[in-house]
């Protein structure tokens, strides 16, 4: 007998459905002939609690710390005993096992982990599945895999949930109990990546508060030329006061030259103009759709990865979402007419745009060179039955689909137009820009471009029709929303000054992966360290305080390329774990060293920042339970004993979703 174990139980049905013969319902399984299709539900496994390794650390005390165990061990989720005993069993049964857990780091931690801990010792093989359709899976099981050729990734991810359970267990005990000292009764829980999405909120907010405008002066005439009018605006000399950006920053010269200019004769002294083609915008990663989807829609970079899940699995209408990629396989493209048909079908929008488009185009899309893991999000093909969907579904469906139809539409052209203009010896810039070829642009629905200038030819004569100063003021930045929070994780080497360390952050994922960003957020959120003020996402005073009391380097990126640095040296490289991880216990302790109560007492006393709401307790206990929530409630005195998290896909630990 064949065992095929799925990570979730979609994509069991999705694998059943692909194979010969018909599918047959048992208990936790799928009978397909002489296979048998079963599922994980998300980890069935999460690292041991603490108490399971000493029943002393049920108590929180500083005097424990570090806790590093040794050896580690799994435990199953309370929720899991029932599909783990089926496994065990089908697993005895079993003459051979095949891996299907997704195609990523997580993915072959997943399953592979169930299968160890359940004992079996023969052979594995691997089944890599990114798309539900069943002709894509069909094909991927006549190209099964050895399972031992995926064994460094495996430890890579053992690694990483190894380090965030020692680097979260550990910290957010240490900084919950000085806390006490220091008068705050509640968990305060300290993350590798939760913490340092926190520093660049709490970092923004500080910029904001500490912002004071100033106001800079700006200058524009209108001119007549040959061909037209256009408004050209004043570049001050260095000998007037300007700011960094050049910006005036008095009043009166500008008031004296727009006196004198109404009538004055000039000159067009300097022309460029540019042709500029630009391509498509690629298809969606998971983070790219949840930016863009918040900024068209408002919809929260949560709502958004749900809403993904439900097309990929219950809807099947689009590709594994919760990738990291933007380019599609080759082999797609000689596809895409049948899947663009089919996926357009029922929608008068998106079958105009499939009317215009060229199907016989190859844009740069289409790159295995770029295909890891996973390829862009794309529709599967199959009909959307628009009626099941609601209005949000429907809306990110389309801009999937819209994605992926525009590499069929050609580049975008204008021609981009810069003036320069000698006025009583003083000069005058203006610019436009010419639409050429609207390319994929139509099916967009962006701000205005610059509006055109009329033609010109250097050298022509100019003519003020009239002038007028503009007083301004300089404008803090603006807070983060979900969609900026996002693209900040994503691009996080910009808020790194250390060249190596850009570097490596601009090779890796950035801050938190496809999967987790959105849960984040939330996390943050539901422990009351960020507060939604309608789209703006601000630090509260916990927030600030926390950050103001952490060791600098536990509230930036740096740690998170280095450890990526370490983690794809294990994947790609075949490093061994151990020297990683001991290096993070060194690390550990120089932090934990650092866990003052008198510091934080200070923090919290002169944080301005705002209260986070006090969450409902039915809130509260859906935290208690895991995903993302509080990790506790009311806490009294340094020896509480602290419920464990349960944990889910990520396996999150306690007071830390990573």
């Amino acid at each position: 007998m064949r065992l095929i174990i799925a990570e979730k139980p979609s994509l069991a049905r999705a694998i059943a459905e692909a194979l010969p013969g018909r599918s047959q319902r048992q208990e936790g399984y799928l009978q397909v002939g002489d296979t048998r299709v079963s599922w994980c539900l998300g980890h069935l496994l999460e690292q041991a609690p603490p108490d399971a390794y000493d029943p002393a650390y049920k108590q929180w005390r500083l005097d424990h710390l570090p806790i590093l165990p040794d050896p580690w061990r799994l435990t199953p989720r309370p929720k899991a005993r029932g599909q783990l005993a089926v496994l065990r069993r089908l697993l005895k049964e079993a003459g051979e096992v095949v891996h299907a857990g997704d195609p990523d780091r997580e993915g072959q931690l997943l399953v592979q982990e169930v299968i160890e801990h359940l004992g079996w010792k023969g052979p594995v093989a691997r089944l890599l599945i990114s798309d539900l359709n069943r002709p894509a899976v069909q094909r991927a099981l006549g190209r099964l895999e050895d399972n031992a050729a995926y064994q460094a990734l495996y430890r890579a991810a053992e690694a990483r949930s190894r380090a965030d359970w020692l680097y979260g267990i550990n910290l957010t005990r240490a900084w919950t109990l000085v806390g006490r000292q220091a008068g705050h009764d509640g968990v305060l829980s300290v993350g590798r990546v939760q913490t340092p999405v926190l520093g660049l909120v709490v970092r923004r907010d500080a910029e904001i508060a500490a912002f004071r405008p100033r106001p800079f002066h700006v200058l524009w005439a209108d001119l007549a030329v040959a061909g037209g009018q256009l408004r050209a605006w004043w570049q001050p000399g260095e000998n007037h006061p300007l700011d960094d950006q050049g910006r005036l920053l008095a009043r009166p010269p500008a008031e004296a030259l727009a006196a004198r200019l109404p009538g004055a004769e000039g000159q067009l002294v300097e022309l460029q103009a540019q042709d500029k083609r630009q391509s498509a915008p690629l298809p969606y990663s998971l983070s790219a759709l949840q930016v863009d989807a918040a900024r068209r829609y408002k919809l929260p970079a949560k709502a958004v990865l749900d809403i993904c899940q439900r097309l990929y699995e219950r809807h099947q209408l689009i590709t594994y979402p919760r990738s990291d990629c933007r380019y599609l396989p080759q082999e797609h493209h000689g596809l895409a007419a049948r899947t663009l048909a089919g996926a357009c079908q029922g929608d008068a929008t998106l079958s105009q745009w499939l009317a215009g488009a060229d199907l016989s185009r190859r844009s740069r899309a289409w790159n295995d060179a770029k295909v890891g893991a996973h390829h862009a999000l794309a529709p599967t093909g199959r009909v959307p039955d628009f009626s099941r969907l609601d209005d949000a579904e429907a809306k990110v469906y389309r801009l999937v689909v819209r994605n992926v139809l525009v590499q069929f539409y050609p580049p975008l052209e204008t021609r981009e137009v810069k003036a320069e203009f000698r006025i009583l010896d003083e000069r005058f810039r203006a610019q436009g820009s010419e639409l050429k070829v609207a390319g994929w642009k139509p099916l967009f629905t962006t701000r205005e471009e610059t509006p055109p200038l009329p033609p010109l030819v250097e050298g022509e004569g100019a003519r003020v029709l009239d002038a007028r100063v503009e007083d301004r003021e300089t404008r803090p930045p603006e807070p983060f929303n979900d969609a900026s929070l996002i693209k900040a994780m994503m691009n996080i080497a910009r808020y790194v000054s250390d060249p190596a360390v850009k570097r490596t952050l601009r090779d890796s994922d950035g801050l938190g992966t496809e999967a987790t960003r959105a849960g984040i957020i939330e996390t943050l959120v539901e422990r009351g360290y960020l507060v939604r003020e309608k789209s703006a996402l601000r630090a509260s005073r916990t927030g600030h305080a926390l950050i103001n009391a952490l060791p600098e380097a536990a509230s930036r990126p740096e740690r998170t390329a280095l450890w990526e640095q370490r983690l794809a040296a294990i994947a790609e490289q075949g490093e061994a774990p151990a020297p990683f991880l001991s290096a993070l216990v060194v690390d550990l302790r120089q932090l934990l060293g650092a866990a003052d109560a008198q510091t934080l007492r200070q923090a919290l006393a002169t944080s301005q920042a705002i209260e986070a709401p006090t969450p409902s307790p039915r809130r509260a206990a859906k935290g208690r339970r895991g995903s993302g929530g509080k990790g506790g409630g009311r806490t009294s005195g340094s020896r509480t004993s602290k419920p464990r998290a349960t944990g889910s896909r990520s396996r999150r630990v306690k007071g830390e979703p990573r």
